[in-house]
């Protein structure tokens, strides 16, 4: 498959589409304070379009039924649609099979899986895991967990000044024992790119499973499964404008077959008795009670309006507000961008000289502004900055540069308040 973000579109035929994207999403009509919505807190969740709206809601109205269970007509099209989403999203990330795609309910429930799935049946006290300094709690909780369970060693990658992944360092700690490698794919706290595909070469070359957290980068990067060659890959579909409470695991077929489930009930059985229970196959061994099933549904339809519009004239789009705002901030005294990777996709985390995070926020939301503000859920990446935390400001393909100059005139407006 060709990746789209080879064939980037002019991003001034990009701006001029923007307004078009726009108009799919009710909720930017909104008025905040009395003031036109600017939502720039897209890595926290972004927001749907009516196609996705509508195939949910479609669900519910016309065919709302259980799946893989039912001889009847409802239980049949649920099924069928159902499946039809999972084929959706294996073309998106150019898996092998639909046995490789098991829904769950996001990024946090998929790392917990091949924590306990994965990781627990086959760690020791000898063994150990490696993440990397700029991990979001998913990618850093469960595998504490799992090493408290078993023993074995957490160990830390480190992250230099720029917010970049020292790889060189991660190499190191790659040994004999070393049983997996999770890492971010583009970080939630500072826009870095990591650069997965070195990564994966050299765990690869020790024999040693790579799992990707693709939470922030499954809507901003151009994720191809097979060209990455990694062992497992996460992301949540509220993050690529579907609804909340559905996400994806990939996972290569061998693993996934050698691992055992993650929980037990209905529908990941073949067969039950009091004496054993034999385990239905991929992808159904790990989707054990009623899934998600409009959520499923809804991120097809997402990723189908995703794949309209193309990931690479979405990323040219979001490039763009990213260089303009750069370059805005940098002119502006007494604000510091944290998080300057040369690599970098959709995210500005700054702080305020003599402003708390937290203010930023709540003075800009009374101008109909949205921004994060605080940690981030990656506590470590602050303390490794000296931060309690950062406002961030994240793009999406249906911001403009207006509401980035609206976010720059915000900020002029804390700091004329904060000099008072």
């Amino acid at each position: 498959m060709k990746m789209e973000t080879e064939v980037l579109r002019n991003p001034g035929q990009v701006h001029s589409e923007v307004a078009r994207w726009r108009e799919d999403f009710p909720v930017l009509r909104e008025t905040v304070h009395g003031k036109p919505l600017v939502y720039l807190d897209n890595a926290a969740t972004t927001h749907k379009p009516v196609s996705v709206i509508e195939a949910e809601a479609a669900f519910y109205r016309h065919t709302n039924s259980n799946v893989h269970r039912g001889v009847h007509t409802l239980s049949q099209r649920a099924t069928d649609q159902y499946e039809e989403a999972r084929e959706k999203v294996r073309r998106f990330i150019n898996a092998a099979n639909t046995k490789e795609i098991i829904f769950v309910r996001g990024t946090t429930e998929a790392i917990n899986l091949v924590a306990q799935s994965f990781g627990r049946p086959r760690l020791t006290a000898e063994d150990n895991i490696i993440v990397s300094a700029m991990e979001h709690h998913s990618n850093i909780v469960p595998w504490q967990m799992v090493c408290g369970q078993t023993g074995a060693e957490l160990r830390v990658a480190p992250v230099n000044e720029a917010g970049e992944v020292d790889v060189e360092m991660l190499g190191r700690l790659i040994g004999p024992k070393t049983k997996l490698v999770a890492i971010t794919h583009l970080s939630n706290a500072l826009g870095s790119i990591t650069p997965v595909k070195r990564i994966i070469k050299m765990a690869h070359a020790q024999q040693v499973p790579v799992l990707l957290d693709g939470a922030q980068a499954i809507a901003h990067l151009g994720v191809d499964v097979k060209a990455l060659d990694c062992d497992f890959y996460a992301f949540s579909g509220h993050k690529i404008y579907a609804p909340t409470g559905i996400g994806v695991l990939y996972g290569k077929e061998a693993w996934l077959d050698a691992m055992p489930p993650y929980q037990g009930g209905g529908d990941m059985i073949s067969s039950v008795t009091f004496g054993e229970t034999h385990y239905n196959d991929l992808p159904y061994k790990f989707e054990a009670g009623t899934p998600n099933i409009a959520g499923a549904i809804g991120l097809g339809h997402a990723l189908d309006y995703v794949s309209s519009l193309g990931i690479g004239a979405i990323a040219a789009h979001e490039h763009d507000l990213l260089e303009y705002a750069t370059g805005l901030a940098n002119g502006i005294k007494g604000l510091k961008i944290i998080g300057t990777a040369r690599e970098k996709a959709s995210i500005l985390s700054f702080t305020l000289e003599g402003v708390h995070p937290h203010d930023i926020g709540t003075i800009l939301d009374h101008d109909g502004i949205a921004i994060r503000a605080g940690h981030h859920c990656a506590m470590p990446i602050m303390q490794r900055f000296g931060l309690a935390g950062t406002a961030r400001a994240s793009f999406s393909l249906y911001n403009t540069r207006a509401e980035v100059d609206a976010l720059m005139a915000g900020i002029a407006r804390v700091q004329e308040m904060f000099q008072r």
